[in-house]
């Protein structure tokens, strides 16, 4: 990850390989200091665009982006969940909703933790 935009901004590359292809992501995300929200755009080497933007804030440490897509042709409501509460070991995860926003489907976690470098 590295800041952009004099810091209001920051960029982050995922790197993998799936089946023996090689896949590439990205996320840029943006934060509006007039609205205090963050937006963040994902492309990937699949699609080769950027997703319409999830966007939200943090509270205590823990923050909630939102947006609508479409998830096998049936709208839904998207949440990213940002738990930082653990400065060295954050969690993402990601649900859906398909009733908006009265029940949600929790359907990938992604547990990160903090490498030093010297």
């Amino acid at each position: 990850m590295y800041l952009v935009l004099n810091g209001i901004g920051n960029v982050d590359n995922f790197l993998a390989t799936f089946d023996g292809v090689p896949f590439e992501g990205m996320t840029v995300r943006l934060f509006n200091p007039k609205t205090k929200l963050w937006s963040l755009y994902w492309a990937d080497s699949n699609e080769g665009k950027f997703d319409p933007p999830v966007v939200g804030s943090f509270e205590n440490s823990v923050a909630h982006f939102f947006t609508k897509d479409t998830f096998n042709n049936k709208k839904i409501v998207v949440v990213f969940r940002w738990d930082a509460r653990n400065k060295d070991n954050p969690v993402w995860s990601q649900a859906f909703s398909d009733d908006n926003g009265k029940s949600w489907e929790w359907n990938w976690y992604m547990y990160f933790s903090k490498i030093i470098e010297n």
